[in-house]
């Protein structure tokens, strides 16, 4: 009589046979390793520039004076924008924007150098496109840093030429911005960072919610158990051994890349970021159980595993805010694990907190992990055990 095999070799027993499965079927094994890593390598090269520069704009200079003059070529010699024309009036400009030529326009109105030089407060509107929302704020911001250093320097100039040089007086408060975290203001940085573990989320999600499903939908279930000596949780682990190892490879190379390769280093732990990782992943296994075990359907079930990981990102937080969002957005934001992974990530990545800060997301994780994990691995207990379950699509 053969010996019951024990947990380990139950566990390396199902992960061979998924390996010889994903060996024979050429489809499957592209999912898990030139599609995601295509997709990547595209992202790569989208976004290969790490700052927007030279953003068009236009000013139309109704003052034409020495002083609006100064204005226009400290903008033209401003890093983030550059002067593509200057329009002799407002009616002008509007269909370089509506051609989407331009992306912000300046209007300096007549006599606005004379009511400085009065001392009153002269006004400089800067339009900006809010439909191109990035590009449109990058030019606005850098549109306002140069007028503020224009203004710095006409005060000087007056209270020197009305006081002179002894009746120069230090501003009462002044602002000086300093940016925390990715201060050179890198999309590369920004969206690489999120695009990524999104991507491999996804992938992940998809490929194991098709291994689960194929046995249901193949009739392999019996012979699976078998082959991992009838240790459901064996199986269960050895099935998803194989997607694991592979996803936690592309999760370190995609951490040096953003982290490294184009960034400088990691500014917290590496070591947390790949805890974090393995987190995500588990816990969309375990909701990718509880999908396969409550549809019982391996189509139905990758069609909501598109639905729930392929929205993570838009819903975490990183890109589009959540605060004080509708309270749907809030609560979906919060029943995604990509969103704890994100917390954990900008701590880790650029933040440099201490790795206990990152302890509560990776307890969000968890908790994903085990309410999805134990409901769904005992619908998909009951679905494995179920001849009715067999077949379906």
């Amino acid at each position: 009589m053969a010996q019951p095999l024990t947990l380990v070799a139950a566990t390396l027993a199902s992960a061979r046979r998924e390996i010889t499965f994903l060996r024979g079927s050429r489809w499957d094994a592209a999912q898990i390793t030139w599609i995601p890593w295509g997709i990547l390598l595209l992202l790569m090269v989208v976004f290969s520039h790490t700052v927007l520069r030279d953003v068009p704009i236009a000013v139309v200079d109704h003052d034409q004076s020495p002083a609006s003059r100064s204005l226009v070529r400290m903008l033209n010699a401003a890093p983030g924008v550059y002067v593509r024309a200057t329009p002799a009036d407002l009616s002008r400009a509007w269909p370089m924007v509506r051609r989407v030529e331009v992306y912000a326009v300046v209007y300096i109105p007549r006599d606005a150098s004379r009511e400085a030089g009065r001392g009153q407060t002269a006004t400089a509107i800067a339009y900006y496109n809010a439909s191109y929302m990035t590009t449109g704020q990058a030019a606005f911001r850098e549109i306002s840093a140069v007028v503020q250093a224009n203004n710095a320097e006409l005060s000087l100039g007056r209270e020197m030429f009305l006081h002179g040089r002894g009746g120069v007086r230090a501003e009462p408060v002044r602002v000086q911005s300093k940016v925390l975290f990715n201060p050179e203001r890198s999309y590369e940085h920004f969206l690489q960072s999120l695009l990524f573990p999104a991507v491999l989320e996804l992938a992940f999600c998809l490929a194991v919610v098709g291994a689960f499903g194929r046995e249901l939908r193949d009739g392999t279930a019996p012979a699976w158990l078998d082959a991992s000596g009838g240790r459901f949780i064996a199986a269960i682990a050895g099935k998803l051994l194989p997607y694991l190892s592979l996803f936690m490879i592309y999760g370190a190379l995609a951490l040096l890349w953003v982290g490294g390769l184009r960034s400088g280093a990691v500014a917290g732990s590496f070591a947390m970021l790949l805890t974090g990782y393995a987190g995500m992943y588990l816990a969309y296994a375990a909701i990718g159980s509880l999908l396969i075990g409550a549809t019982r359907s391996m189509a139905t079930a990758l069609s909501l595993t598109g639905i729930y990981a392929g929205v993570a990102m838009a819903f975490s937080g990183g890109t589009f805010p959540t605060i004080e969002g509708p309270l749907f957005t809030q609560i979906w934001s919060r029943l995604m694990p990509f969103t704890a992974y994100v917390q954990l990530q900008m701590q880790q990545l650029d933040v440099g907190a201490p790795w206990r800060d990152s302890l509560w997301p990776l307890a969000t994780l968890g908790l994903f992990m085990l309410i999805g994990g134990g409901l769904g691995l005992r619908l998909y207990a009951r679905a494995l055990h179920d001849p009715g379950s067999w077949g379906r699509r």
